[in-house]
């Protein structure tokens, strides 16, 4: 999965506790809510990242014969579950 640089940099705009942004926790990171985006800090910048998807691994395993449509998504096949696109990504599914 491809991620891309924010918007703005966190010398524009630091979150973290009280910033006013809320935190979602994103495998082994904490991801912040921006405008509808998904910002995890990065070195000098922010990587937009994308959301999690409402099941888990653990609830639903995407593969071969899950009775989802497989779609092949740039290096990885996300997997088309009530009108979304899931890709497995540490543990977790990511909304694509």
């Amino acid at each position: 999965m491809t991620d891309h640089k924010a918007e703005h940099t966190p010398t524009e705009h630091t979150h973290g506790a009280g910033c006013g942004h809320e935190a979602v926790q994103h495998g082994d990171h904490v991801d912040y809510k921006h405008d509808g985006h998904l910002h995890a800090e990065h070195g000098d910048h922010y990587d937009e990242h994308q959301p999690q998807a409402e099941h888990t691994v653990a609830d639903h395993q995407h593969g071969e014969d899950c009775g989802h449509e497989a779609v092949q998504h740039e290096d990885h096949v996300d997997y088309v579950h009530d009108g979304h696109r899931h890709a497995e990504h540490d543990g977790h599914y990511d909304e694509h």
